[in-house]
């Protein structure tokens, strides 16, 4: 029997406290960081996505940070095949791999293969889909899944193109949708995951969130979009539309007042983090630490690694 290499997650909220828990963990445990944000991968874009400091970052290894360019589009495929990656240098070197975001779909990659394995494949079929894809956008694959397989489009994210298309492929080929194939579980993912989620109340979340964009703002959110635009990075790219960024360039441009900005910021944020709510809910894998329970995150993560009978007793 193969051992899973073993990973703790600390996932869920913006706002949610993640990185300070994550840092004292990774001290305590001997942990090397692997950010799991689809916005901290981009360069000179550090304020608006609560990049951990410098600071942060010399007390435990951080990785997936700072990957690509804001001019350079990188997609959900290249972010999974590094973090693999990374995870095995990681466990080689004899240390813990801890990922912390609140990007879901990150996490589903990592907890299931990006294909799908004894079933056909036609490398036409999947060109033209891509061609598709690449005509009509995401969303329009995902509706066309959804027509012909249901399940398996409740399952896929729009945004999980590579599984979307793989899914109609195998459609295109079997004449059965993937649903009523063997698929992939989570518990068919690769590691064995430990994950927790910091689990706030509404109100006080939404507090926290609202704090945090006027932090960033005194921080200089707004020099910091400023200073992207003028070194030529376009309003359109798909790392300016960014919560926190995609707000504040209309107000660069004269075209809108910044109190208003900063409170469609707060707002978006707010509706953001409803949404990583109701993905992280659905996993059940997670689990939910009590915001009350904030000042023992450190203990209770820490007494689960080392006594796993702990973890697979609550289970």
């Amino acid at each position: 029997m193969t051992v899973k290499p073993r990973v703790i997650g600390l996932v869920g909220a913006t706002a949610s406290g993640k990185t300070a828990v994550s840092l004292d963990v990774a001290q305590a445990l001997g942990c090397e960081i692997l950010c799991m944000d689809s916005m901290q991968i981009y360069r000179r874009m550090d304020i608006g996505t609560a990049k951990p400091t410098a600071a942060e970052q010399a007390l435990v290894p951080h990785h997936l940070l700072d990957i690509v360019e804001p001019d350079a589009s990188y997609s959900v495929a290249e972010y999974i095949n590094l973090a693999h990656e990374t995870i095995r240098k990681v466990v080689e070197g004899h240390r813990i791999p801890l990922l912390v975001g609140g990007t879901g779909l990150y996490l589903r990659g990592l907890s299931l293969p990006m294909d799908y394995g004894g079933l056909p494949s036609d490398p036409a079929i999947r060109a033209a889909l891509q061609a598709q894809l690449d005509e009509t956008g995401a969303e329009a694959l995902h509706a066309q899944l959804q027509a012909i397989d249901p399940a398996a489009a409740a399952r896929l994210h729009p945004n999980d193109t590579r599984r979307v298309i793989r899914a109609l492929e195998i459609y295109q080929l079997t004449g059965q949708p993937m649903s009523a194939h063997q698929t992939p579980t989570d518990a068919d993912a690769p590691y064995d995951f430990q994950l927790y989620a910091i689990d706030w109340p509404r109100a006080e979340l939404h507090a926290r969130i609202n704090l945090r964009v006027e932090q960033m703002m005194r921080e200089g959110l707004l020099e910091e979009v400023d200073g992207l635009l003028r070194s030529g990075i376009d309003a359109s790219m798909q790392s300016m539309q960014g919560l926190g960024y995609k707000e504040l360039i209309p107000v660069l441009q004269g075209r809108a007042k910044l109190q208003d900005a900063i409170e469609q910021i707060k707002t978006g944020t707010r509706n953001y983090a409803r949404r990583q709510l109701i993905w992280f809910r659905r996993d059940k894998r997670i689990r939910w630490i009590p915001s009350d329970q904030l000042s023992h995150a450190k203990e209770i993560m820490i007494q689960n690694w080392e006594d796993p009978a702990s973890w697979t007793s609550k289970t």
